[in-house]
């Protein structure tokens, strides 16, 4: 990567806020990511927060491990967020939301930057990726029909290429290809990390102005 990745509460100015504010300031747009064919007939809208935080050792990333019971994506490791409903009236206030609800984030210590391109799981889900940073302290208060457990992984290890893998498994008798991230006992995958990787090319591609 040509960037350092320096960012911490205590480096405002650190070189990754810089270029995270000056992409979304650009407004680069990314076509949406198509997993494969979704094995529903109608899409359903939803959306997550990416939440950066802004520790005083360097940035980590706030995922929850989903519980084993839900219907959905049971067991998996996710960003927070969930479907969007008629009185969000935004992705990013469906984001706000569910981080409330989900793990108890406080939209007061949140900084919404922008958007990701919009990621299209095979299950059905057309997911929009809101990318914030936050302030701690945090005081978590998990929801525990839906999450079993909140971790934050260092941000420079999820946005190094040397760590993005690309695996396979069979899903209704079809081998498909997906990303993975295995971090110490975790395994990050699937959706979660589809967006981890478009979140890197968002932020190391270049652009006309930059070539």
């Amino acid at each position: 990567m040509s960037e350092s990745l320096v960012l911490s509460a205590t480096d405002s100015s650190g070189t990754l806020l810089s270029l995270l504010r000056r992409r979304f300031r650009a407004g680069v747009v990314a076509p949406p990511i198509r997993e494969s064919a979704p094995t529903r007939d109608s899409l359903v809208h939803a959306a997550v927060l990416v939440p950066i935080i802004l520790r005083t050792a360097g940035a980590t990333l706030l995922l929850t491990q989903r519980t084993a019971h839900l219907r959905d994506h049971a067991g998996q490791i996710s960003f927070p967020g969930g479907r969007c409903e008629p009185s969000d009236g935004s992705p990013e206030a469906t984001a706000l939301r569910e981080a409330a609800e989900e793990v108890g984030l406080d939209a007061t210590q949140i900084e919404i930057l922008g958007r990701l391109p919009e990621y299209h799981t095979v299950t059905g889900f057309l997911i929009t990726p809101i990318v914030a940073l936050v302030t701690p302290p945090l005081n978590l208060k998990l929801d525990d029909f839906e999450v079993a457990d909140v971790f934050e992984p260092p941000l420079e290890f999820l946005l190094d290429q040397k760590n993005h893998q690309r695996h396979q498994r069979e899903f209704q008798g079809v081998t498909r290809e997906y990303w993975a991230m295995p971090w110490q006992d975790r395994y990050i995958w699937g959706a979660t990390a589809g967006m981890l990787v478009s979140l890197h090319h968002f932020l190391f591609a270049e652009t006309p102005d930059e070539t």
